[in-house]
Order: C-alpha cells, then structure tokens, then sequence
C-alpha cells in the first residue's frame, strides 16, 4: 500500500493531521476500488478519474455506447461510498418538476384546510445518476444546473439545500444523435470532466462473461462514509500548488484561446472557443486530488498533463477546419501536451 509522505507544514496550521488525512484519504481510495472491482471489470483510468471528481467536488460528464457498465459503475461507487442514490433516465417527455419536485396540494384530515407542500424529487439524493442527459430538452436539462453549482433547489420561492456531498455524474451515447438534445456549452463547463469509456480488452471481456454468466458474488460492502468524503475534500484544497505547475496550467488554457494573443498559431485556425477560467481553476482542483491518491504532497507536471483531456474535452469547440479534416478534440489537447512538455520540462 502506497503511504504518502507528510505534508509539507507550510500547508496548514495543523500539519500532522493533513498528514493523517492524507494517508486515509489513499487507503479509502484503494478499499473503494477494491470494492468496485468485484463487480466492475477493468475501466481502472475510468474509475480513478470519478474518485478524483469526488475529492474535487466536481461533477462528471461520462461518454460511451451502451453496454459499458456505466450505470453499474456508478451504483457500486455510490454503495461503497454509503451514500444515497437516485437514478433519472432522461426522456424527451421528462419536466423539470420531474426533477427538482413540485408543490402537491394536500388536506388536513382533522381541520379541513388544503395547504402546499413541496413534494421532493430525485435530485434530493448524495449521487445522482443523470442517464442519457442528451435525451431531455433544454428547459429540462437546466434544472440541473442550480443544484450542481449551488448544491440547492429552489422552487415555490423557497430554497431547499441538497445533502453533502452531493454529485451529478451523467451519461450519454456517442451514437444515435438523431432527435437529442446537445448540452449547451455553458452546462457542459459545470463537470469537471468529460469522460470516455472505452470498450473492455479481450481478457477483461472475458472475465465480463465469465463474472456475469454464473453464480459470481455481487455484493458492495460500504467502506467510506459521506462525512470521511468531506473531509478528504478539504485535505485535497489544502495540497500546495508549486508555481512551475501553475504556469503549466496558465499556459496550457491559454494556449488554446483564439482570441488570447498568446494561444498557439495552430489554435487560431482549427479551435472556434476555447477554455475559461473554471478549466484552469479545476484543472488544479482535479491534480491536487490525483497527487494525493497517488501519495504525493505535492501536484506534479505530470498530474496536469494526465487531466487535461477530461478537464479540456468539453471546453474546447473545434472549428469546421478542424472536423472537416477529421481532427478532434482530443487530437487538440494531445498537440497541446506535446508543445508544452518540452518547454516545462527542465523545471521539473
């Protein structure tokens, strides 16, 4: 088992204990894995990539055909998280009020008298899984959005905080696009990633239909609490930032801002909108929480190059230039990656 080194003390008044929490943090990321691999098989980036969404306090945006494992990956971290769960199956005909709640009319059996209460909706949960969020309309997708940036709901002119902690982690299909509904770039800015899930190996699909054609054991244990994630959340905000790493990040945005006189010369031409300043201010959230699970006290170079795709995915728009010649997104940030790791590599 990796134990991290102690924080350095300039971190925190209380050193020591970031230390401890740190070390804690590191085991419940492993006792959650192991847990998570008893029922899912591979998807080992997948899965390190929605603990560090969860230590950031961040929302994620997952991408794959159907058949991935999606839905169950989500479930059975929400189990050995021993957090509430709910699931909404996103459909042309669902409403907001579907989501959020709506106020019920309700009567009094003893005096007679009618009165409002707001009936709760799904949303009330600690891990909610948006499913195929690509399906709804937009009015329906927005009512999200104030209970992922603000972790509450409003309705009937009162506000309702949801329970810490709380995350949305939706999915849609990369196929059949005909008749949904894209999320607006400004919904798509409030995850922290954009994640692809990729098709299992050979030997991991074969233990896919070994695990899921017999009598294999499916059971989660718990093994970390909703308060125990609080607290890792804190701890992480608390990992130092060296200013080289910083710089990183501030160039690498930048970089692939047309409208930033100092983006790349190959931005202007195959990038239309480029990152704002949440891709930054996430991009070191999201590192911070991987130098920790990874037992370091410190973020690496190496951390904001690996985070960069699921940071970047779904901030960057490519222009008509760049999908007529078949470049994506992801072609961009590996470009990216690579004109700036031989620039940064000497103060490593």
């Amino acid at each position: 088992m990796v134990q991290p080194p102690p924080i350095e003390s300039g971190v925190a008044s209380d050193g020591e204990n970031d230390a401890a929490k740190a070390a804690e943090l590191v085991k419940a990321c492993q006792a959650v894995r192991q847990q998570v691999a008893r029922i899912v098989v591979g998807q080992e980036d997948v899965i390190e990539q929605l603990l560090i969404a969860i230590l950031s306090r961040g929302h994620c945006l997952l991408e794959g055909v159907p058949g991935l494992a999606k839905t169950l990956m989500i479930r059975t971290l929400a189990e050995s998280m021993h957090l509430k769960f709910h699931r909404i199956q996103f459909t042309p005909d669902l409403m907001p009020g579907d989501i959020t709640g709506t106020d019920i009319i309700q009567e009094d059996p003893e005096t007679g008298r009618r009165e409002l209460l707001f009936e709760r909706g799904p949303v009330f949960t600690q891990m909610l899984l948006a499913d195929e969020i690509n399906r709804t309309p937009p009015k329906t997708q927005a009512a999200l959005l104030e209970a992922m940036q603000e972790h509450e709901v409003t309705a009937g002119g009162k506000t309702y905080k949801l329970d810490e902690p709380f995350f949305v982690l939706a999915t849609q299909n990369p196929i059949e696009q005909e008749g949904t509904y894209p999320l607006p770039e400004a919904q798509r800015d409030r995850f922290l990633f954009h994640v692809v899930v990729d098709y299992p190996s050979r030997e991991e699909e074969s233990e896919i239909v070994d695990r899921t054609t017999s009598t294999f054991d499916t059971t989660v244990q718990p093994v970390v609490t909703g308060e125990q994630i609080i607290a890792f959340q804190k701890t992480v905000r608390r990992v130092p930032l060296p200013p080289h790493v910083k710089e990183w990040v501030l160039d690498a945005v930048r970089a692939v801002r047309p409208s930033d006189p100092n983006c790349a010369p190959w931005a202007k031409e195959l990038i239309e909108w480029g990152p704002g300043p949440r891709a930054s201010q996430q991009l070191v959230l999201a590192s911070k929480a991987r130098a920790l699970m990874h037992g370091r006290p410190h973020v690496t170079i190496d951390d904001v190059q690996k985070l960069a795709f699921p940071v970047l995915r779904h901030r960057i728009v490519p222009t008509f230039t760049a999908e007529a010649d078949g470049i994506t997104v992801d072609d961009l940030i590996r470009r990216l990656v690579k004109d700036l790791a031989p620039k940064k590599s000497g103060a490593l």
